[in-house]
């Protein structure tokens, strides 16, 4: 091939070299779900590219498992909250209300975020999740509503976020 029959722009293929991946999620659907497609365990739809709540198929529409309920089978967790302290302590029942009604308030308008288990103890609770950005908001909320000391450790290998929060 001569140089003046190449194009610009042009960038040979190059096959000496392995790509890695921006980022591996096992849980992330490989390609698009029919439409409508709902799922068999909690009844969210997918419909217009994202898993909604309310939408009303036909009896006969595709069924898969959304990614949220193979997490929870999986029993693999995207997220991990754990709040600990006197503070919490002192104010167990409060704050344990805060993180279920603002689980809540993120389930009702995306279906793939969802608390897989709240495990509470005296000195400790922990919130696993389904999605990590719910658990980056459900400490952002406690830490918003009761100030104390927050951090976040995300480790990109195994799509996982960890919260902590203390007073």
């Amino acid at each position: 091939m001569s140089s003046k029959s190449i194009p610009p722009g042009y960038q040979p293929v190059r096959r000496d070299r392995l790509l890695q991946e921006a980022e591996h999620d096992s849980y992330k659907a490989r390609g698009k779900f029919p439409e409508p497609t709902i799922c068999s365990h909690c009844g969210a739809v997918f419909h217009i590219g994202r898993w909604q709540w309310g939408i009303t198929v036909a009896s006969d529409a595709h069924r898969a498992s959304c990614p949220a309920c193979q997490r929870v089978h999986d029993h693999c967790p995207a997220g991990y909250v754990f709040l600990t302290g006197a503070f919490l302590q002192a104010h167990h029942e409060e704050i344990v209300h805060l993180v279920r009604n603002e689980a809540e308030r993120q389930r009702a308008e995306h279906p793939l975020k969802r608390v897989m288990a709240i495990d509470e103890a005296e000195v400790e609770i922990q919130v696993s999740t389904t999605d990590l950005h719910l658990a980056r908001a459900l400490g952002e909320a406690v830490h918003h509503a009761y100030q104390g000391e927050l951090e976040f450790h995300y480790n990109p290998q195994e799509m996982l976020l960890r919260v902590h929060w203390s007073r």
